[in-house]
């Protein structure tokens, strides 16, 4: 028998566009023959079932069921597409924890956890994971400038603590940029990270749970063609990502295994997408994403068909791997 799946996108933030595109793609690439996929789309006015002619069935939030021609429909598997809150960051898994209906992403702290950078780099040290000198600040804080530089130095990276996509990031050169930089960043998060300028090859790793064994991607190299890899770079075809990467064997071995031991001992399941660039030989960890792109020129698809999996395995695996 089919196992209905709910196919959420769509959410609260900037992300809500993209992840839209992840959802269709999950939609369009799903396995007819074992899966009835549904659309539900999230926004903060309301959530509801998307049908083929694009007609909205208002969902019921007490058990996330719909009704079809009278019929109540429920879902054995939740496929999680939503980039940023509330299905990034630990909201949605912990109503879907509540309510016991399985789901593709990873639980509610661990979502919560990685979806907030410096908390998970906090995590991460005691584990001699290696990341870029940081400068934490919350909004209606002092901003002393003089303290940011001497600690991060320039240029600097000004980041919204718990955003995606690239949403409120800035690159800054100069001091009298700081303060622009910072208000950019509080459009999207009243917490901001401020990281030192790692100068080296940027590279994205995609590890997932494949026939129960956890399998790291063949790894992306980054290439951006704006000062960073900044939104127009990631969504704008402003970058080359070249997968497999052309790094040396030592750095490819360091980088995956790092990229493991990091989904390993967050506990995480699902997806995982890590960012890293290298300084020398070693690979600095600049962030964690438990739901990334999914459309068919996101990076973990592109990692996935190097590997041999196609958009409709990867899917698949993921249903498995939560019905399990």
């Amino acid at each position: 028998m089919k196992k209905n799946i709910a196919i959420i996108m769509g959410g609260y933030s900037s992300e809500h566009h993209i992840s839209i595109k992840s959802g269709n793609v999950v939609y369009k690439y799903l396995d007819t023959k074992k899966y009835n996929a549904y659309r539900i789309v999230i926004t903060k006015e309301k959530w509801f079932y998307l049908d083929d002619a694009n007609m909205e069935h208002l969902l019921q939030k007490s058990d996330f069921s719909i009704k079809i021609n009278g019929k109540k429909v429920l879902f054995d598997c939740i496929f999680n597409a939503i980039h940023g809150t509330p299905g990034e960051d630990g909201l949605m898994q912990a109503y879907f924890e509540l309510l016991k209906i399985p789901q593709t992403s990873c639980n509610h702290y661990e979502a919560a956890l990685t979806f907030n950078k410096r908390d998970l780099l906090s995590a991460l040290k005691p584990y001699g994971i290696l990341c870029a000198t940081s400068y934490f600040l919350n909004k209606g804080q002092k901003i002393d400038e003089e303290a940011i530089i001497n600690k991060v130095g320039l240029p600097c990276f000004v980041k919204a603590n718990r955003a995606g996509s690239s949403y409120g990031i800035s690159k800054v050169h100069k001091q009298e940029d700081l303060n622009a930089a910072i208000t950019n960043a509080l459009k999207e998060d009243n917490q901001i990270i401020i990281e030192s300028f790692l100068d080296g090859t940027e590279v994205s790793v995609g590890v997932i749970t494949h026939n129960k064994e956890v399998t790291v991607l063949p790894v992306t190299e980054i290439i951006s063609e704006n000062d960073f890899f900044d939104f127009e770079a990631k969504y704008m075809g402003k970058s080359q990502e070249i997968t497999p990467a052309r790094i040396s064997e030592t750095q490819e071995s360091k980088v995956k295994e790092m990229a493991k031991y990091i989904y390993k001992v967050l506990g995480l399941k699902g997806y995982s997408r890590s960012e890293f660039i290298f300084i020398g030989d070693e690979p600095y960890l600049l962030e964690v994403n438990t739901t990334p792109g999914l459309t068919e020129e996101s990076l973990l698809p592109q990692q996935a068909k190097t590997a041999g999996i196609t958009l409709s395995e990867l899917f698949d695996t993921a249903i498995v791997e939560a019905l399990r």
